[in-house]
């Protein structure tokens, strides 16, 4: 018999230890499904939502800076309530604070869904709405890890992350159409029965938990817990890192609050500009549909972690090419590329788990959520202010050199700081 070299078994273990769940095994579960179809169907209707208020308000105005200003009004209220909101998802149940979220979003859309309600009322009433998102969204991914485990929960997010993308494509893609034929009031119908829809397959298919029990038995006040879930998150350099991996999003989000603008600079007439609108806002979506299939299959968990800078520097190196004010189908191919890279974010989501309490998952979710909502929504407001002066195509060039400048930045920060949770990750693999 062969002498075994010295290092070899060890690593045979190590390969061992990062086995890769599966779709199949996600799907399964079906708690996770009633998620995953909850989240699915509310998001179309925000689709069609957007769709029908970007293309509202620039036919009103044309103008770039009004529109994205309307675009940014999605992002902007987490940064008044989201971080508050967020910790009651750690104070009371989970599932009843979603269902909850889904059913007061309803009532709202369908006022929004009303012909006569004035323009400043809906932009009101869309304030309201974005802003119950982030209890929404901080229960739902704290809940998330509670269903599945290990590496099963980096693919049950690949998977919502796919399916996520998917849907934004079609709802982007298709939403003009829709809008066309059926009206902006209709599609606010649509986008409201669609949180009610969400609201019973969590009733139906997610159990109830009780809430997590606090640190030291009780519960502290909103504002109490929001300064506590930020020391956790902005007091631990990996967390802190990882939290800004996350807000990066906001330099390579900023195409698609100008993509109404920039298909004019394409387009001939107002069909041509409504079709290449959908076509852009389809395109990083698209891109992270094929990044995360690919990243979360092919990549080891720990690989995930170890290209996760390079992959961040990729969702933003593309966009510099539209300097060059290429045509519509080069533009098409540098914004997939860019929504490619992008699935970094699947390895950022993991880390983070890793290193966050459970009984704190919800307010420190929250927190980064916000910021990232609030990241985005500032880009795409100051976007639209320099499209307004520059014309679409510098200001998505200069978003895209910005944000590699600070992707670089980062991954050599994280190149300092990621042993200790490859570590953790590759022992939940196994």
């Amino acid at each position: 018999m062969a002498a075994t070299r010295p290092g070899r078994l060890p690593g045979r273990h190590r390969r061992a230890s990062e086995s890769q769940a599966t779709y199949s095994e996600v799907i399964a579960i079906g708690e996770f499904r009633s998620l995953w179809l909850g989240q699915c169907l509310s998001l179309l209707g925000d689709q069609l939502a957007q769709v029908a208020l970007a293309l509202l308000v620039y036919e009103r105005t044309r103008s770039p800076l009004a529109t994205a200003a309307v675009y940014a009004l999605t992002y902007l209220p987490t940064i008044v309530g989201g971080p508050l909101l967020a910790g009651l998802a750690d104070r009371y149940g989970r599932r009843g604070i979603m269902i909850t979220c889904d059913l007061v979003r309803a009532l709202l859309v369908g006022l929004m869904a009303v012909p006569s309600m004035p323009f400043p009322v809906l932009c009101g009433l869309v304030f309201c709405v974005v802003l119950l998102s982030s209890p929404f969204t901080a229960a739902r991914a704290a809940l998330l890890p509670d269903i599945l485990e290990g590496d099963r929960y980096v693919a049950g997010s690949a998977l919502q992350n796919m399916t996520n993308q998917a849907v934004q494509m079609l709802g982007f893609a298709a939403g003009a159409a829709v809008i066309a034929a059926i009206g902006p009031y209709s599609g606010l119908a649509l986008d409201a029965v669609t949180f009610l829809a969400s609201a019973l397959i969590i009733a139906a298919g997610v159990r109830r938990r009780p809430p997590p029990d606090p640190e030291d038995g009780v519960h502290a006040s909103m504002w109490s817990s929001t300064k506590a879930g930020a020391r956790l998150v902005f007091g631990d350099r990996r967390l802190r890192t990882l939290v800004m991996f996350a807000w990066l999003c906001g330099f390579y989000v900023l195409p698609e609050g100008i993509a109404v603008p920039y298909a004019a600079t394409l387009g001939e007439d107002s069909r041509d500009v409504t079709l290449i609108t959908g076509l852009l806002m389809a395109a990083m979506p698209t891109g992270t549909v094929i990044g995360a299939a690919v990243f979360s299959r092919l990549v080891t968990p720990t690989g995930r972690l170890r290209v996760m800078g390079w992959m961040a520097m990729l969702s933003c190196a593309p966009l510099i090419g539209c300097a060059l004010r290429p045509p519509l189908a080069v533009v098409l191919f540098l914004w997939v590329l860019a929504g490619m890279g992008g699935a970094y974010q699947l390895a950022a989501n993991a880390a983070f788990v890793q290193c966050v309490p459970p009984n704190r998952r919800a307010q420190a979710f929250g927190l980064v959520q916000s910021g990232l909502l609030a990241a985005q929504g500032i880009g795409i407001l100051a976007g639209g202010a320099a499209a307004q002066a520059l014309g679409p195509e510098p200001v998505v060039a200069l978003a895209g050199a910005s944000g590699l400048t600070v992707a670089a930045l980062l991954a050599m920060l994280w190149a300092e700081s990621r042993a200790e949770i490859i570590t953790k990750v590759r022992t939940q693999a196994g």
